[in-house]
């Protein structure tokens, strides 16, 4: 044996891995860049990165200020999670799309449950004493919400109704299999 090859088996066998105590972990620790690499340019040959989402485009964000949540800010853009809010920012929110739940609701009872049940959230999030923005949000009177109600799809049905009325005399009614 040559005396380079006697002394790299020396170090080889000084040198070991801490948390293993194996000097072939060590070594493998020392080289994995060059394993990676290997593994990079084998991915390239077989085309593993071509056609990649994004590609050819500048990334979103690159080089703006750091933000250290910038992964939870993306993952609840990406997966739409809604209702994390803070509970006076979340009956601002509620109040505002308030009215347009309610439309959707078929009677005066399910509108009372509903008013009530927000007007619920609205005091015990002003009785709290947790931080976070103050509550501004004001509670809704049940009766005067369910009168708007009504009016709200009273005039909807009437909308309605004159969409789908029938033409008068002066419009003759034109069937589905006759063209003009």
């Amino acid at each position: 044996m040559t005396e380079e090859r006697q002394q790299g088996q020396g170090r080889a066998h000084q040198e070991r891995d801490g948390r293993t105590g194996n000097p072939a972990a060590a070594a493998r620790i020392r080289e994995q860049h060059k394993w990676v690499d290997l593994q990079v340019q084998q991915a390239m040959a077989r085309g593993d990165f071509d056609d990649l989402p994004g590609a050819g485009k500048p990334i979103k964000d690159l080089g703006s200020s750091h933000d250290p949540d910038w992964w939870v800010k993306k993952l609840i853009e990406r997966e739409k999670i809604t209702g994390v809010l803070p509970p006076a920012l979340q009956l601002r929110k509620d109040d505002v799309e308030l009215d347009g739940w309610l439309d959707r609701l078929a009677t005066p009872a399910e509108v009372r449950r509903e008013v009530e049940d927000f007007n619920a959230r609205v005091v015990a999030a002003r009785r709290q004493l947790e931080g976070g923005p103050p509550v501004i949000t004001p509670t809704r009177d049940v009766e005067d919400t369910v009168d708007a109600w009504r009016s709200r799809r009273t005039a909807a049905l009437a909308a309605r109704r004159t969409a789908t009325e029938r033409p008068g005399p002066e419009q003759p009614r034109r069937r589905w299999w006759r063209r003009r």
